[in-house]
């Protein structure tokens, strides 16, 4: 049974977003107040007003990490972690809170300082198993998508590794017009395709940036939207799915799709009243850890059938000017991956299209948002999908 969803019940007022990066002259608590006021100032509300709040973050304990920096005056705070998914389930616990009734106005915030850490990705460490989920890497695991994707579609190495790295071209030539951005060039396609190998085929160029930043989000019930701002973002649908684990276990998966995607997208378009992705949706943000990891969600999201979406990728289908851009701000490549604050970053280039003012990456009329996060690896992870719009209805 899907989940019935909260269309247009909620809506989201404000948002901030710090610049995302090597911030070693800025604590956890100097990235989540810039986030947070600059929210406030968006919303045209005071500290006060909020009645509770959401914290994503992996590299930090408890409340007391937002409630301490920002002075919050006895009121609720609730720390969330779910793998990078974090971000995006402290914007759905936020939003159904608020349309449960329980509170009026709140805040999902989330933050990461991961360059003072030493370590690269999520800085802890799996709990104790039974032995089965090996040791690999992060970028071990998911280069495995690349060959299977190939073998089960045809396309020789040479040919794969082409399309892989014009996924990273695109995403960098985004980030390059985004000021908030880690990494702010364009980088040519043979210097991508002929990056030092990291996980075969994947090179340095294939995964995302490491980096410090902290997003945040103001939500209020959609009939009070317009009390704070002329142009708010509805949410249309929040899902959120956590697979069994057995991808790695089972002979059947092949690595060429994550059913956790497909089953969270399926739930969202549901919620949402989105029968064709493809034509619907305007614009996504998707997790791009890894250029084979966006490669198969094209697929899994519905935005290309089985097999085609690498000729979608060579095509400018999913370019900024292609006819259903995705990343348009970068993604997790370029604009990099503070792992509590990527889902709330991702929604922040969704505020900002939506609303006319993402500037020189600006899309013409975009009308439906798609932000997707997952968490994990493949074959065991957790999946996020939310759609926005700027009407109701």
């Amino acid at each position: 049974m899907a989940s019935k969803g909260i269309k247009d019940r909620v809506a989201i007022v404000g948002m901030g977003c710090t610049s995302f990066g090597e911030h070693w002259n800025k604590s956890a608590d100097d990235l989540l107040v810039e986030a947070a006021y600059e929210a406030y100032k968006s919303a045209g509300v005071d500290p006060n007003d909020v009645d509770a709040y959401w914290l994503g973050t992996v590299g930090n304990l408890s409340g007391l990490t937002l409630s301490g920096p920002l002075k919050i005056p006895y009121k609720p705070v609730t720390r969330v972690e779910n793998f990078c998914a974090t971000g995006s389930e402290a914007l759905r616990q936020a939003c159904y809170a608020v349309a449960s009734g329980a509170y009026d106005m709140v805040m999902a915030i989330g933050v990461e300082k991961l360059k003072d850490s030493g370590y690269s990705g999520l800085v802890i460490s799996d709990p104790p198993n039974d032995g089965t989920l090996g040791s690999m890497t992060a970028p071990a695991s998911f280069s495995l998508l690349a060959p299977a994707y190939f073998k089960k579609y045809g396309l020789d190495s040479d040919k794969g590794k082409d399309v892989l790295s014009r996924i990273a071209w695109k995403n960098h030539r985004n980030g390059a017009k985004n000021t908030k951005a880690q990494f702010q060039k364009e980088v040519p396609l043979e210097v991508i395709k002929n990056s030092p190998k990291v996980a075969d085929p994947l090179g340095i160029m294939d995964c995302s940036g490491v980096s410090d930043g902290s997003a945040a989000a103001i939500v209020v019930r959609a009939e009070d939207a317009h009390k704070y701002c002329k142009n708010p973002i509805y949410i249309k649908a929040l899902s959120f799915v956590a697979g069994p684990g057995e991808g790695h276990l089972s002979p059947d998966y092949d690595f060429t799709t994550f059913p956790e995607v497909v089953a969270s997208a399926k739930d969202a378009y549901a919620q949402a009243g989105v029968t064709d992705p493809r034509e619907q949706i305007s614009m996504a943000e998707v997790h791009d850890c890894f250029t084979p990891t966006e490669l198969v969600l094209y697929e899994d999201l519905g935005f290309s059938k089985r097999g085609t979406a690498w000729q979608d990728v060579l095509e400018g289908f999913f370019d900024l000017e292609g006819k259903l851009p995705v990343n348009p701000d970068g993604g997790l490549k370029s604009f990099g991956h503070p792992i509590g604050a990527s889902g709330l970053r991702m929604m922040y280039e969704m505020w900002l299209q939506l609303r006319g003012e993402a500037g020189p990456r600006q899309i013409n009329e975009p009308k439906l948002g798609l932000t997707h996060n997952l968490g994990g690896a493949p074959g065991r992870c957790v999946s996020f999908v939310s759609v926005v719009g700027r009407n109701l209805g």
